[in-house]
């Protein structure tokens, strides 16, 4: 007995010292957990306030202005009418924009009792429905190099927007649900392999604020309109250009990342009261004093800097009025 005792004496500290040892490693391990939830804490700093709501159903045509919208992961929404789910094409499937047909932003958009309204100068309003026939063709269509497709809305609409251009065949397509998005990353590689769109140009969201407005306007001979920039969030109580600095902001239970600025095109030329394309201003304007640092030229070129790019991190809904807050993590 006594050899076994002897035996069992020298093994009982060594477990006792084991286990403390143990003990310690994992009070150090759940401080560190702790300490990282700690350093990650979210604070919110309110940067400024939702003045106005943007939905443009048709990509190019007039913007409808809403108190209330839901966001979703590709871009605005209310009621039936999506943010740029609707797109005229060639009869080859090619894209059609302001930037060739500056009138386009001339025809008002509305939805009344599941149907898309048309209108336009001199034009018989139109009715389309929302939910475009099954047996309608299915069209493939190039949009900034990129494949997609969208389902035929027909010869009444197809004939109406013709006849109001006084141009070549045009078309009208609808994305539907099931169709397979664009990634915004094949337009700008900053946005990740999870942001999608329909037909905006690359992000499910634009934002501007009306200081930048302002400050833009201070240096035009004629004053520029938000219609020129077709933003989906204009922001109020922030000073000029601040957006460019945001990266994570919150409205209402909306959770946003910012990705890249908007760079400029042509478009922002066209006059949207009288459909005219003036090629110059405010785009020169911009050009003397909006311009990218040299070291960000390979994503922007030559395009002044007019707004920011948002993807869509938590969908929800946001309205006039909703406090924007910076989310800054610690």
């Amino acid at each position: 007995m006594s050899g076994l005792r002897g035996s069992l004496g020298p093994a009982r500290p060594g477990w006792v010292w084991g286990a403390a040892a143990a003990l310690l490693a994992l009070g150090a391990l759940l401080g560190a957990w702790r300490w990282a939830g700690r350093r990650r804490r979210r604070r919110l700093q309110r940067v400024g306030t939702v003045l106005r709501l943007f939905v443009y159903p048709v990509k190019s045509c007039k913007g409808v202005s809403v108190r209330r919208a839901q966001v979703t992961p590709m871009g605005l929404r209310s009621g039936d009418m999506r943010d740029r789910f609707w797109l005229v094409i060639t009869e080859d499937g090619h894209m059609v924009t302001a930037r060739q047909e500056p009138r386009l932003v001339l025809v008002s958009v509305g939805c009344d009792n599941g149907h898309l309204t048309f209108e336009a100068p001199d034009m018989e309003k139109l009715c389309l429905p929302v939910n475009v026939p099954r047996k309608n063709p299915v069209h493939n269509c190039r949009v900034f190099g990129q494949d997609i497709q969208g389902r035929d809305c027909g010869d009444e609409v197809a004939q109406w927007i013709t006849t109001f251009l006084k141009s070549q065949p045009y078309r009208l397509v609808h994305f539907e649900p099931s169709m397979v998005p664009r990634k915004s990353k094949n337009t700008i590689n900053l946005f990740r392999s999870t942001d999608e769109v329909a037909y905006p140009d690359c992000s499910p969201v634009l934002l501007l604020s009306e200081a930048s407005m302002d400050d833009l306007n201070t240096r035009l001979e004629k004053k520029a309109k938000i219609q020129n920039f077709r933003p989906n969030i204009l922001v109020a109580d922030c000073s000029a250009f601040e957006e460019d600095t945001w990266e994570d902001i919150l409205i209402g239970d909306v959770e946003m990342k910012g990705t890249v600025c908007c760079g400029r095109c042509i478009l922002t030329t066209v006059n949207p009261d009288t459909g005219v394309i003036d090629r110059k201003e405010p785009l020169e304007t911009l050009k003397s004093y909006r311009l990218c640092d040299p070291s960000e030229r390979h994503i922007y070129k030559t395009s002044p800097l007019f707004g920011k790019y948002f993807a869509v991190d938590k969908t929800g809904t946001i309205q006039v009025g909703d406090p924007v807050y910076k989310m800054i993590w610690e």
